[in-house]
């Protein structure tokens, strides 16, 4: 398995015969600099690029992005460009891999009665899925939006660090409404646990674990939306009356209105992998108002500095096109995996405070040890240094350096030690933000891989 990540990377790095590249400094920043109009997330969504096109913010913790399939090796992002029906929007992705995971907390409005499965791309009317076209389709970095023609709906969607903010636009008079899918996966899923609470008719929030590449997952998300909605639950496929006390295997929840013609209902959903105070701390802290332009502006203004760091001149409109795509999937992971409280979930599987060290998951270092890494050594050395910390509070909680990690998973997967080349080439570079002596005894550990009482699946 290759991850298409390092392909971008290395292209990165052969295309100085295209460009040269200049510093940015501060004179030419302050003139607005803004490459993202050379990204085109919809590059990687095809073949078997394995990316998606959806909302996210530098190394952000939501990857808000729609769902058009969730088997088969195509499925990675969970978007494919070749399909024509879409299942709804969910909250987290991964970008360039070659296994998949994630898919948490699918949202999909509708209008009309309410359907409780997903359907097939080849019968989307058997359920909530919808057709669409690309050429109702509008991605940048920060923001995609779609018409969903089965409902004549206008889904938008943008994103902050820790949360997701949905924007729906009802063209049709009546009943409408939005389900909230839990036992959605882009993955089979061995180990499905759901829970929904009420919280309010504007509240909701709900739990998923699971079980897939990463063998033991949790996660909890916290929605609030602009609109009183009445709820009703589905457990396996059929209505219940109340909430089950226990976990269930298969919870869906169906959330009704009455609108309006062309009435926008906007739903805002902070996620977390420690509990559902994490998840409302998220969202109260960083979207605690209902200006979607202005999340979208803010999405868009931080990748536009994470995409000033390298300037290029010279090339083609497609030149640049590939390498600012190129550049901006450099920047969509590792994903941030602490809280704004600082709290987070670790290899131990318990629930860790620091104090403020930013604490990151999705190392692919099998892939990224060769041109990911190094590029972030040139381009941003702080947070190599972030995510050499994180590495080595991973080696403290769980025992060894990953090979790679996912949503505090050891999985497993792949060979060799590739953590140690990441720290030692930034320690011979002169980065060394972190505790070089626990460094060495990490990279020195890792040589001989032991790998006693590490848990693997």
């Amino acid at each position: 398995m290759k991850n298409i990540k390092s392909y971008l990377l290395l292209l990165l790095l052969t295309l100085t015969g295209i460009f040269s590249f200049s510093k940015i400094t501060e004179t030419t920043t302050k003139k607005s600099v803004d490459n993202t109009k050379y990204v085109n997330t919809f590059i990687g969504t095809g073949g078997h690029g394995h990316t998606f096109p959806g909302a996210t913010t530098p190394y952000g913790m939501v990857q808000l992005s729609p769902d058009t399939r969730t088997l088969g090796w195509d499925a990675c992002g969970g978007y494919h460009y070749t399909d024509s029906s879409i299942l709804g929007f969910s909250h987290t992705h991964l970008s360039g891999t070659g296994i998949s995971d994630l898919g948490d907390f699918l949202f999909m409005p509708f209008s009309g009665e309410a359907k409780v499965t997903p359907g097939t791309p080849e019968d989307p009317d058997a359920g909530y899925r919808s057709r669409f076209s690309h050429e109702d389709e509008v991605s940048s970095p920060g923001f995609y939006s779609v018409l969903l023609k089965d409902y004549n709906i206008k889904a938008e969607l943008t994103a902050t660090k820790r949360a997701g903010f949905h924007k729906y636009t009802f063209n049709k008079e009546g009943k409408s409404g939005i389900i909230i899918d839990l036992s959605h996966n882009i993955y089979p899923d061995n180990a499905p646990n759901h829970q929904f609470k009420l919280i309010s008719d504007t509240e909701i929030a709900g739990y998923k674990g699971s079980g897939g590449w990463a063998v033991t997952q949790d996660i909890f998300f916290k929605a609030k939306f602009n609109k009183p909605f009445i709820v009703t639950f589905f457990e396996n496929g059929k209505k219940i009356d109340a909430l089950p006390n226990k976990m269930s295997k298969k919870l869906v929840a169906v959330l009704t209105f009455n609108t309006n013609a062309g009435e926008e209902v906007l739903a805002k959903v902070g996620i977390s992998s420690v509990d559902y105070e994490g998840a409302s701390k998220n969202l109260e802290a960083e979207i605690n108002h209902w200006n979607f332009d202005k999340v979208k502006k803010e999405a868009h203004d931080s990748w536009k500095k994470e995409l000033s760091k390298i300037n290029v001149k010279g090339g083609t409109e497609d030149e640049k096109t590939i390498f600012y795509t190129g550049l901006y999937h450099t920047s969509i992971s590792p994903n941030t995996f602490s809280d704004v409280d600082f709290r987070y979930r670790g290899m131990d599987r318990k629930i860790h405070q620091s104090k403020e060290e930013k604490i990151y998951t999705v190392f692919s270092l099998w892939d990224t040890f060769r041109a990911y890494n190094p590029l972030k050594t040139i381009t941003d050395p702080d947070k190599t240094n972030e995510f050499i910390n994180t590495l080595l509070t991973k080696y403290d909680q769980g025992g060894v350096l990953p090979m790679w990690e996912l949503q505090g998973n050891y999985t497993g997967c792949m060979i060799g030690y590739h953590a140690v080349p990441v720290i030692v080439d930034a320690y011979n570079k002169g980065i060394r933000g972190y505790d070089v002596k626990k460094a060495y005894e990490a990279v020195v550990h890792a040589s001989m891989y032991d790998t006693t009482d590490i848990f693997f699946p």
